[in-house]
């Protein structure tokens, strides 16, 4: 698809229009984000949203369904069932398979949950400095204490895969996405708004296929590898246009990459 380059005005106008297209209530239909939705606790809403966008890859079908199914397995309570299964329970989930994410790295991440709900205030806090009133640090910082929190339970090495690391350059794709649902409001009917210690203007943009073809035929992304510098570049374009939500931008770029408008 070849387009006409916009100037910044039109350009800023084609991303309103777009995510006043497709931020609605609709875009749950098809998205994975619907699993959390439902869940009116906060602390369901989060174990269960964590858990969905750590397998959002793939065909959105399949991540739907398994994400349903990892509820399900979860008896419909994830955080009683992060915070209080035992072993018996526990070895539903080791039957768990979406690609390579299987039953054992669920089983690792409900314990890594567990933990930080017990030593680090909860996963809103696993992201921010141990000590209060400490500025926010870098997002690829942040995103390190987190996982390095997470992990600090005993688990296999191989599922250290499942958690991104930016500071080694990974795009952190579907841990951005997770915040996103945490942090942007919720007034369109899509993200969800529940955490409010992470500020909307320092989310880092989901990057994944749809979104980084759609952002370089704009102009917006230049570099050609989806790494975590792609990230960083196209979240400064993106917040020419709106610096305290730059990531609401993401629903847009996503709805054209999809539609293929």
């Amino acid at each position: 698809m070849t387009r006409e380059m916009p100037r910044a005005a039109g350009l800023r106008e084609l991303l309103d229009d777009a995510y006043h297209r497709y931020a609605t209530p609709a875009f749950l239909v098809d998205d994975p984000i619907q699993v959390p939705r439902s869940f009116s606790l906060r602390q369901d809403a989060e174990a269960i949203g964590f858990l969905t966008a750590t397998i959002a890859w793939g065909q959105r079908k399949a991540i739907i369904a398994n994400a349903w199914r990892m509820a399900e397995l979860m008896d419909g309570r994830p955080f009683d069932f992060v915070m209080y299964a035992d072993e018996r329970e526990l070895k539903r989930v080791d039957a768990f398979v979406h690609r390579t994410f299987n039953g054992g790295d669920l089983r690792t991440f409900i314990l890594g949950l567990r933990h930080l709900y017990q030593h680090h205030g909860g996963l809103e806090a696993a992201f921010l400095p141990a000590r209060p009133h400490t500025p926010l640090p870098p997002m690829a910082e942040m995103i390190g204490l987190f996982r390095q929190r997470l992990l600090e339970p005993k688990h296999a090495q191989r599922t250290e895969k499942h958690v991104a690391n930016p500071q080694h350059g990974s795009n952190a794709k579907r841990i951005n996405l997770f915040l996103r649902w945490m942090v942007r409001p919720a007034d369109r009917g899509v993200d969800l708004g529940l955490w409010k210690r992470i500020p909307a203007s320092v989310l880092r943009v989901p990057l994944d296929v749809h979104t980084g073809r759609i952002a370089r035929e704009l102009g917006l992304l230049h570099r050609k590898q989806d790494d975590w510098k792609a990230v960083e570049e196209l979240t400064l374009a993106l917040r020419r246009f709106d610096p305290a939500d730059p990531v609401k931008y993401d629903i847009a770029l996503f709805g054209l990459g999809v539609s293929g408008m």
